[in-house]
């Protein structure tokens, strides 16, 4: 019931942001977590919270794609202004690796350096981190457990052999409409326990169809999903899956 990662600052939802909004509530989501992953996006995150308030939060951090766009001066800059804000975001990210859009080393060097800049943000202001790991899996454990990183959330998490580690350190995984069609999610679904799996869509993408806009009412199919992998009750993957959602992040939100 609660969409633990989506983007509702993307340019796709201009023409009809509170229309999707008040659809989503409508159909029952309790509370959206909105993923502001670059510089240039916060100020239009933050309205988006405020007009919403106690229906979308925020997270906020600097997606490893976009490692060639923003320097370190801007990064700097804009941890300064999430430190000035700590209290209107309940997250940091997503951030981490991505080894599938970034090919040459010394980018991916790079995309390390900032990650590790933003485990320690995220430490100083007392967030859990929301993380993205594309084709890094090892690579992004590695660097979460040396820098000793414990309220994680591993958004759309893809590398089944590894679950055993991320549920190991008490992490979590949030999965969306990927898992319905994607092998290695099945399994992380199947081997993570239900206490520590969240709903997300990662909203406008991947939309369960395979085409088209997605947004945050689809998390009832990816539910539904992972209800069927664990042979579990509908209705119990979805009344956990939220309350995990509202724990790790921290909302003021009532799940029944």
């Amino acid at each position: 019931m609660i969409d633990a990662h989506t983007h509702l600052e993307w340019k796709s939802y201009n023409e009809d942001r509170g229309e999707v909004i008040d659809a989503c509530r409508k159909a029952g989501v309790k509370a959206i977590i909105t993923s502001c992953a670059r510089p240039w996006d916060f100020d239009l995150t933050m309205e988006i919270v405020e007009k919403h308030r106690g229906f979308v939060f925020a997270t906020c951090g600097i997606h490893p794609e976009f490692i060639k766009e923003i320097d370190e001066k801007q990064a700097d800059a804009f941890l300064d202004r999430l430190r000035e804000n700590k209290d209107r975001i309940v997250g940091v990210g997503e951030v981490g690796l991505d080894f599938n859009w970034v090919k040459e080393q010394e980018w991916r060097d790079r995309q390390k350096e900032l990650f590790v800049k933003m485990i320690g943000f995220a430490k100083e202001i007392k967030k859990p981190l929301v993380i993205h790991a594309r084709d890094a899996y090892q690579e992004t454990l590695d660097i979460l457990e040396r820098e000793g990183a414990e309220r994680v959330m591993m958004h759309m998490f893809g590398d089944n052999q590894l679950v055993s580690r991320v549920v190991g350190n008490g992490y979590f995984v949030s999965m969306n409409a990927i898992v319905l069609r994607g092998k290695k999610q099945r399994k992380v679904v199947r081997d993570t326990p239900l206490e520590k799996l969240m709903l997300e869509t990662d909203a406008p993408w991947l939309h369960p169809d395979g085409k088209g806009r997605n947004d945050s009412r689809t998390i009832r199919v990816v539910a539904e999903k992972i209800a069927e992998i664990k042979k579990l009750d509908f209705d119990h993957v979805w009344k956990i899956c939220g309350e995990n959602a509202v724990k790790f992040f921290g909302l003021p939100v009532k799940t029944d």
